[in-house]
């Protein structure tokens, strides 16, 4: 990682599952420092004394005080901007904390990174994004048309890139479905699955922080990348979790949550008509044309109506045998099996 040699690294929302991650890849490396920024002191102790490396800096702060981030932006190269509040039902019923972290906390980071010279920004969005029905998935669609018109309106040539990485479910991150249902495995329940027929996006933290590299080496101003995953419907991630496990659990069907969708889209077809196809990625640049053109009023794009979405059910489909493979890559599950 050339890239980064001697290089400053800055992880907002460090303390989290993709701050973790990214941390984990990189502190190896030859860069010469991260910073890690959150709000949560106990959770930065707790990876100080597990980390004991003078490579890694902490920084206590909230994105939401643009003062505490230009603290810990001086001398920054580089910005990984994963602070949020991405909890669906949470959001849902507090919708303005949504906006406040995920929107205005992003422009907050932005606008610093900008300022203070850095090199490149890399925003992390989510599926939800994609024609959002919940507070969560609206916050990070205005926090991506925040960070794409952020971009835009940099000139050509401009000391920094900001560009947005767009994820589907990250295995075994914080808060999601796959520790929750081992919990509840181990202590003996059901394991509760909202409708079987659900399908999600599945990728490891590992695939994550590859997609972040990639937009570090390859983003250009307003880009959004996407990596290509497959998907499994939920009853499939829950009968391969309770084959692995060997356990006699049974699924408890409890219906759809607040703000759920059947399948999640990953690129719109509106995007997709504009998308560059990168191999295992799709690159969608940003439109850069300004309102002052006849065609934003008389044209519009015929094909766009003969694109389809690249969403979880008309991607590749894992079936029980091939999410098991995928989840015997997650380090959690290789510690709890004793792999």
């Amino acid at each position: 990682m050339s890239l980064f040699k001697n290089k400053i690294l800055l992880i907002t929302g460090g303390t989290g599952s993709f701050g973790n991650a990214v941390l984990n890849r990189f502190i190896d490396s030859d860069i010469k420092e991260i910073r890690i920024f959150s709000r949560d002191e106990k959770k930065q102790d707790d990876m100080r004394h597990r980390l004991q490396n003078p490579k890694v800096k902490f920084y206590i702060g909230d994105v939401r005080d643009k003062r505490s981030i230009d603290g810990a932006m001086n001398g920054v190269d580089f910005v990984f901007s994963a602070a949020a509040l991405k909890q669906v039902p949470s959001c849902e019923f507090f919708p303005m904390q949504a906006v406040r972290t995920n929107v205005m906390g992003t422009e907050n980071v932005l606008d610093s990174a900008i300022e203070h010279g850095v090199r490149n920004v890399v925003v992390l969005s989510t599926d939800k994004a994609c024609y959002p029905i919940n507070a969560m998935g609206i916050s990070k669609a205005m926090m991506e048309k925040v960070a794409i018109a952020k971009a835009r309106a940099l000139s050509k040539g401009a000391a920094t890139t900001i560009c947005c990485t767009r994820y589907g479910n990250v295995m075994a991150s914080r808060g999601s479905v796959i520790p929750l249902w081992i919990d509840q495995m181990k202590a003996g329940n059901d394991i509760t699955v909202t409708d079987p027929n659900m399908t999600r996006f599945m990728m490891t933290l590992d695939d994550a922080v590859d997609l972040v590299l990639y937009a570090f080496q390859h983003g250009e101003n307003g880009d959004l990348f996407v990596q290509k995953a497959p998907a499994a419907t939920l009853e499939v991630l829950a009968k391969s979790l309770i084959g692995l496990y060997q356990s006699d659990t049974k699924i408890k069907v409890i219906g759809t949550r607040h703000g759920e969708k059947l399948y999640e889209t990953l690129v719109t077809r509106e995007e997709m008509s504009k998308s560059e196809d990168m191999g295992n990625y799709y690159r969608i640049p940003c439109d850069t044309r300004d309102l002052n053109y006849d065609k934003y009023f008389v044209e519009g794009e015929e094909k766009v109506a003969k694109i389809e979405d690249y969403h979880s059910q008309n991607t590749s489909r894992l079936d029980v045998e091939g999410m098991q493979k995928l989840l015997l890559k997650l380090d959690m599950i290789k510690e709890d099996l004793g792999l």
